[in-house]
C-alpha cells in the first residue's frame, strides 16, 4: 500500500483508509450504512492491516458513539499498528453545551472519544463542522492545548468552507498554535466542488485531503444504471435525503464513462472511481467503507494499477461541471495573460 504525506505534517498515511461509519448500526442514517459488531470489525481490520491499510476513521456521532467503541475494542492490543482518526463538534448529547467547538465541549468530547477508543491519544482529530458561535482564537488555542497535552497529534477539519479554513490557519500562524494539516472532504466523480476553492487552498496551505464518500454516497457502486430503478438493498432508498444532490443525467453520463473504462481495464466501476481520485492533486488518503469482507476486498483492488491518461481525460470530461463565479472566468480562460480581468 502506497503512503503519502498528510499535508505538510511530515506524517505519512496510506492512500486508502477505512471509514468505520458502518460500525454500530444505530439511528436512521447509520443503520442504513451497516451494523458491524466487534467480531466482524476485528475481521475487517485484520484484512485492512494485511493490505497495508492502517488508517481508521470514525466520529463521536457515528451510531451515538458506538462506532468509536467498537473500533476501540477491535484494535485492542494493536494500538501501535494503527492510525486513529475521529471527529467531534456535531451535537453529541442533549445538553446545551454538547455541541460546537467551545473550550468546554472540545475538551470533554476529546476525553470521551479517548475513553470509547480505549487509547490515550488520537492521531488525527478533525472538527466535524465550523462553529460560527465560538471565536476562532478560542478554538485554535484549545486544540493547541490538547496537542501539547499529548492527547492529539495532528489536527484537521471537515465540511469547512475555504474562508473558514483559511481564517483558522491565519489565527494559528498569528499565535503560534498547531495548524490544520487535513481536510476530510466530500469528493468524487459526481461531487467535484472541492476543486473550486478548497483544493487550491490545500495546495497553498499544505492541507491534505482525506476523502469521504468517494463513491458519491453509493451512486458509483456499479449498481445504478440509466433507465433502471434503484436496486434492492441500495442504501440510497433510506439515505438519499442526506446525500449531496446530483443531477440525474450527469450521473448517468458518468456511469456510462465508467462502464466503458471498466470494459477496457477489467476493473470494477468502484475501483475505477477510487483510482481516479488517487490521481487528483492534494489527496492524501481516500476512505473506503464496507459492510462485509467481500465489499472491502473489492475496494482494496483500487490500488496497484493506474488509469491511462486518456481514460482519466474521458472521466474528467464526463464528470465536468461549470464552476460558479468567480472561478468560471479562470476555468474558461477569460482571465488569461492576454485578457486582463475586468474591474
Amino acid at each position: 500500500m502506497d503512503t503519502r504525506f498528510l499535508g505538510n505534517s511530515g506524517f505519512k498515511v496510506p492512500v486508502l483508509g477505512f471509514g468505520a461509519g458502518t460500525f454500530g448500526g444505530k439511528g436512521p442514517l447509520f443503520s442504513a450504512w451497516g451494523n458491524t459488531d466487534v467480531a466482524e470489525a476485528r475481521r475487517l481490520i485484520e484484512i485492512c492491516l494485511e493490505a497495508g491499510v492502517n488508517l481508521f476513521d470514525t466520529a463521536d456521532v457515528y451510531s451515538d458513539g458506538a462506532s468509536e467503541s467498537i473500533l476501540g475494542a477491535a484494535i485492542q492490543g494493536r494500538r501501535d499498528e494503527v492510525i486513529l482518526s475521529t471527529k467531534i463538534s456535531l451535537r453529541a448529547g442533549e445538553g446545551a453545551n454538547d455541541v460546537g467547538a467551545s473550550r468546554h465541549h472540545l475538551i470533554r468530547a476529546v476525553d470521551r472519544a479517548l475513553q470509547r477508543l480505549g487509547t490515550d491519544y488520537i492521531d488525527l482529530l478533525q472538527l466535524h463542522h465550523f462553529d460560527a458561535q465560538t471565536p476562532v482564537e478560542q478554538v485554535m488555542s484549545t486544540l493547541d492545548d490538547l496537542v501539547r497535552a499529548g492527547k492529539l497529534r495532528y489536527l484537521g477539519v471537515s465540511n469547512y468552507s475555504g474562508w473558514q479554513l483559511m481564517k483558522s490557519q491565519a489565527v494559528a500562524d498569528r499565535y503560534g498554535y498547531s495548524r490544520f494539516v487535513a481536510n476530510q472532504t466530500y469528493y468524487s466523480l459526481v461531487g467535484r466542488d472541492y476543486e473550486w476553492e478548497l483544493m487550491p487552498l490545500a495546495q497553498d496551505q499544505g492541507v491534505g485531503a482525506v476523502v469521504w464518500s468517494p463513491l458519491g454516497w453509493g451512486r458509483l457502486t456499479g449498481k445504478i444504471r440509466r433507465g433502471q430503478p434503484l436496486p434492492e438493498g441500495s442504501r440510497l432508498h433510506d439515505t438519499a435525503g442526506f446525500a449531496p444532490p446530483v443531477e440525474e443525467e450527469r450521473l448517468y453520463r458518468i456511469v456510462d464513462a465508467l462502464d466503458e473504462v471498466a470494459a477496457e481495464t477489467g476493473k470494477s466501476v468502484p475501483q475505477i472511481a477510487l483510482n481516479w481520485l488517487l490521481r487528483r492533486p492534494t489527496v492524501s488518503s481516500v476512505l473506503i467503507g464496507a459492510r462485509n469482507e467481500e465489499q472491502l476486498r473489492q475496494n482494496l483492488g483500487a490500488v496497484g494499477w493506474s488509469l491511462s491518461a486518456e481514460q482519466v481525460a474521458r472521466l474528467d470530461d464526463a464528470s465536468r461541471v461549470t464552476p460558479p463565479y468567480p472561478y468560471y472566468p479562470y476555468w474558461n480562460g477569460m482571465f488569461s495573460e492576454r485578457t486582463p480581468a475586468p474591474v
